[in-house]
């Protein structure tokens, strides 16, 4: 639906759907946070009024006090609380330091964090890392669990969670709880199904581990790949 068929206070909403938050103004954001206007005024026209008695700046903004923002009409305590809250949060965010992805730089690295997950479990689970260009982490997931021999791989979901994360390489990995290190001929032809669709989405598989309780063995480093 075009967004002009909308009501004025759907449209902001719309908009971050159909083309992301950056295409949103100041007042559109403000809008949404508030959710509607008043009878005389739309939610982005009553985020306008606002944003224009404190000079366009987020920053004044935040100085004023549940009372002030009430004295707009339309703006009633749950509205100003929400206003309050959004930059609270925003204040908190510009604060806090971005978590340092961790690097995978060897299958140890990968073995380290793998087996937080896979190391002590009685079925089988097939898991993997996702990583940037870097080989630094940005999502690890859990993506089947088996019974007590076999875990079946879909590879569909896991370059879809691939593409939802913007990944260039991956890790995939599942534990053998019977305590043998040795490559089933599943396991190998799983990991050459995984590697030639990688190679045709361009996003490459680094290694494939096999974990048990105490130790793991790495596709990579023992040339399987």
């Amino acid at each position: 639906m075009s967004l002009k068929f909308l009501a004025e206070d759907d449209r902001p909403r719309e908009k971050f759907l159909l083309k992301g938050k950056n295409s949103l103004s100041d007042s559109e954001l403000l809008a949404i946070i508030m959710g509607s206007g008043s009878r005389d005024e739309t939610a982005v026209e009553l985020a306008r009024k606002i944003l224009a008695s404190v000079d366009n700046n987020w920053h004044h903004l935040s100085l004023l006090t549940i009372k002030d923002l009430m004295k707009f009409k339309g703006v009633g305590e749950v509205k100003a609380i929400s206003i309050a809250t959004a930059l609270e949060i925003g204040k908190r965010r510009a604060n806090q330091e971005i978590p340092e992805k961790p690097l995978i730089s060897s299958s140890k690295d990968a073995y380290n964090i793998l087996k937080l997950h896979l190391s002590d479990l009685r079925t089988e689970e097939f898991w993997a890392i996702f990583l940037n260009q870097s080989n630094k982490v940005i999502h690890i997931a859990q993506l089947t669990q088996g019974g007590i021999n076999q875990s079946i791989v879909d590879i569909r979901i896991l370059f879809k969670t691939a593409l939802e994360h913007f990944s260039t390489g991956l890790i995939i990995s599942h534990n053998h709880p019977s305590g043998n290190l040795k490559p089933s001929a599943e396991d190998i032809s799983i990991t050459k199904t995984v590697k030639e669709a990688g190679n045709v989405m361009n996003i490459q598989l680094l290694d494939h581990l096999i974990i048990t309780q105490n130790t793991y063995t790495s596709f990579a480093d023992e040339g399987l790949l």
